[in-house]
């Protein structure tokens, strides 16, 4: 298994079943590579693409963005179709976010989806000035690999590289977003002691996709990655044990009506039958002089409404001014991590809330003073 170049894809010729394997951010497909062989091994053809800007220069890496990433997993798929039947996909790490995003985009060409301590967000302050410091500071160090098992080989850059982690932020943004657009069979696996992605990444992901069958797995006694630690045994035989009850037939896209009982089953078909009489008695086909929508607009004499502008008084307006003055203030202080005038965050705060309580009771007193309710007759 040693012998697979740092950069090259990693692939093995199988069955009529599939499965797209993608690494994680900075790493190889040799970092996920005794997952592949597992499957290898399950009789599936594999296919681990390595990620562009992974496997050469950490350099190569910050000339990229998260779109060139998931350019190459989408062609890997097309790739695995042209010689599969069906096609399963796996993701570790920021490779589970990259296989979520490839479900939200073409899950009706997907079985199932299977993620190894996915990430999705990272809550760390630091973060958030990655947008600044990328324009001054092109790489930090990045920490050893996080394994419980002891190992003697680097899968990853040992820098980390400053413009791609920002791009890969935009990932998360929109994986995390979009979740509810994953309807796919889903094993979500997580290690409780990784250094490097929280565990309520995978318990975000379950709480907020639309999988009917969600399948759990959880690592005792791996870190991060899994693959090369002591639960890979473990990670692939649930691995494997998911695709074939999925291709049984165990797992199903749509296993809500069998899942039903025979009563609720009927009930759900007396509830169609009378949704279709009462459409079947709406005319509204053109055959007829007049349509249900024309007689509908006939006798409808709906006015829009047309309130009027606001006036504002001249102390709501110094109220505006101070919730924009504060406002700014406060953002200026966010961007510059610093404080402008010394004077302490808690002034503006103030002012800015004092501003807006003084414009809603200043507005709301005006209109009631006219007798208005808000509503044009």
């Amino acid at each position: 298994m040693g012998n697979i170049a740092k950069g090259s894809d990693l692939r093995y010729s199988g069955g009529k079943i599939g499965i797209l394997v993608i690494h994680g951010f900075t790493g190889t497909p040799e970092s996920i590579e005794p997952w592949a062989v597992g499957f290898r091994d399950a009789g599936l053809t594999v296919l681990a693409p390595a990620l562009p800007g992974h496997g050469t220069h950490w350099k190569d890496l910050n000339a990229t963005k998260w779109s060139d990433w998931y350019s190459r997993v989408e062609e890997a798929l097309v790739e695995l179709q042209n010689t599969c039947d069906r096609v399963f996909v796996a993701g570790f790490s920021v490779g589970g976010a990259l296989a979520l995003r490839l479900a939200q985009m073409r899950g009706s060409e997907i079985e199932g989806l299977l993620l190894c301590n996915a990430s999705i967000f990272d809550d760390r302050n630091g973060l958030r000035l990655l947008p600044i410091i990328k324009n001054f500071i092109a790489s930090t160090p990045s920490g050893p690999m996080d394994v419980n098992k002891e190992i003697h080989k680097r899968m990853s850059y040992e820098r980390m590289p400053l413009r791609a982690l920002d791009s890969l932020r935009n990932l998360w943004k929109t994986v995390e977003r979009d979740l509810y657009l994953v309807d796919l069979p889903l094993m979500v696996s997580y290690s409780i002691n990784d250094h490097v992605i929280d565990p309520i990444n995978s318990e975000t992901i379950i709480d907020n996709v639309y999988s009917e069958e969600i399948r759990e797995v959880v690592f005792e006694e791996s870190f991060h990655n899994v693959a090369w630690d002591y639960d890979a045994d473990l990670l692939i035989e649930e691995s494997v044990r998911f695709i074939h009850d999925v291709l049984s037939g165990d797992i199903q896209n749509d296993a809500l009506l069998g899942d039903l009982e025979d009563e609720e089953v009927d009930e759900v078909d007396l509830i169609n039958a009378e949704f279709a009489s009462i459409v079947s008695t709406l005319k509204l086909d053109e055959s007829t002089g007049t349509t249900y929508l024309d007689e509908l607009e006939n006798t409808s004499h709906f006015s829009e409404p047309k309130p009027r502008s606001l006036v504002l008084s001249q102390a709501s307006k110094y109220s505006l001014a101070a919730i924009v003055a504060s406002g700014i203030y406060i953002l200026l202080e966010g961007l510059m991590g610093g404080d402008p005038l010394n004077m302490g965050g808690w002034p503006a705060i103030l002012l800015f809330c004092g501003g807006v309580g003084s414009f809603i009771w200043r507005t709301a007193k005006r209109n009631h003073d006219e007798g208005d309710d808000g509503a044009v007759i």
